[in-house]
């Protein structure tokens, strides 16, 4: 089996949105690529769906036959689909070796933080090959508050400690963010700290104690040495109509799940480098990339955080601007293109076979 995605998040993260642009940025690149619905909720699904977690079983039915609630349901589906992975797996096999899957979760939260079912079926699949990342998606509007953003932190490594993935967490809609306040230099939970911060977590100290009453402040002091203990919980950031930040975000999921050392189709690696049988590419090892490359640091654009401070939040309006004029010259580009074409065509001599049928 291929790579992919378990996409995770709370609900009106933009996971749907996410698999969608994520879809589109791969069609466009030529890669090939199947987005999976796992959420039997969804009935208004906005990408074309390779598998469809709905043919099996959905929350309308289990809630009218089994009188449950929603969350209730939604855990009876989870446990269903572990029961009958059989027809997942099938479905699976359909898309062939090496398409690239993403998993699109319902937004019930407990569903990659406590519930056993879901981690049950990515230990199947991850058991059948395919080599999986968890994208694990926060709404940047989040960072805006330093309360907020403690909660977000325990939910992430909560996630990761659950899922037992390679895992990337993720701040979409980080192109809304300005709509919620100042985001400058005094606010310093704002979007650079957010992805900047490292194991130190302290001077978030001050701020909850002034937003909350003096007896929370043991708490609040528990749960940051809590993350800062593990040390595991980092953020990228997302804006999916931009395409920037989606090939971006992109080159970090690749690394964590090694599709970095998978050569490309046709590379023209020295012989014996590249394994040449038919196995699929999570499991044929490109022995010609070079580690330190494919695992160091991103480069390109909007892969430095001052870059996505200044894109999203700083100049925003200018960079606006500035895209809409390289958009423009892109599409008079192309224009000119097509119109030389047409005029060649319009030149050309007839053939050989056309001087024939005239004389």
């Amino acid at each position: 089996m291929p790579f992919g995605e378990i996409v995770c998040g709370s609900p009106g993260s933009g996971k749907s949105t996410y698999c969608y642009g994520k879809y589109q940025l791969f069609t466009a690149l030529g890669r090939p690529i199947s987005v999976v619905n796992l959420d039997p909720a969804n009935d208004s699904i906005s990408y074309p769906c390779a598998v469809d977690i709905s043919s099996l079983i959905t929350l309308k039915d289990v809630m009218e036959e089994h009188g449950l609630g929603p969350n209730g349901g939604m855990l009876y589906c989870m446990e269903y689909l572990e029961a009958n992975f059989d027809w997942l797996e099938e479905r699976l096999k359909e898309l062939g070796q090496d398409a690239y899957i993403l998993f699109d979760l319902p937004g019930q939260v407990e569903l990659s933080t406590n519930h056993e079912s879901l981690k049950r079926i990515v230990e199947k699949l991850t058991k059948h090959g395919l080599r999986l990342a968890a994208v694990h998606l926060c709404d940047a509007h989040y960072v805006t508050d330093a309360s907020k953003y403690i909660s977000v932190l325990l939910l992430s490594l909560r996630t990761m400690l659950h899922l037992e993935l390679p895992h990337i967490n993720v701040l979409s809609k980080v192109d809304l963010i300005s709509q919620y306040g100042d985001l400058g230099t005094g606010r310093f939970f704002g979007i650079l700290a957010a992805i900047l911060t490292g194991p130190d977590l302290t001077y978030l100290e001050n701020t909850l104690s002034a937003s909350l009453p003096p007896k929370f402040a043991a708490l609040n002091m528990a749960m940051i040495s809590l993350i800062e203990d593990y040390s595991l919980v980092g953020f990228e950031t997302l804006a999916v109509e931009d395409k920037s930040s989606m090939i971006n975000l992109t080159r970090a999921i690749d690394r964590a799940t090694g599709y970095v050392f998978v050569p490309p189709a046709g590379s023209n690696a020295p012989p014996g480098t590249v394994d040449e049988n038919n196995a699929p590419a999570s499991v044929r090892p490109n022995t010609y990339a070079l580690f330190s490359t494919a695992a160091g640091g991103l480069k390109g654009t909007r892969s430095d955080v001052r870059d996505v401070q200044e894109r999203w939040i700083d100049a925003r309006e200018q960079w606006d601007a500035y895209e809409k004029m390289q958009w423009r010259k892109e599409g008079e580009i192309v224009r000119e293109e097509a119109a030389r074409a047409s005029s060649i065509r319009e030149r050309k001599p007839p053939s050989n076979s056309e001087d024939v049928d005239m004389a």
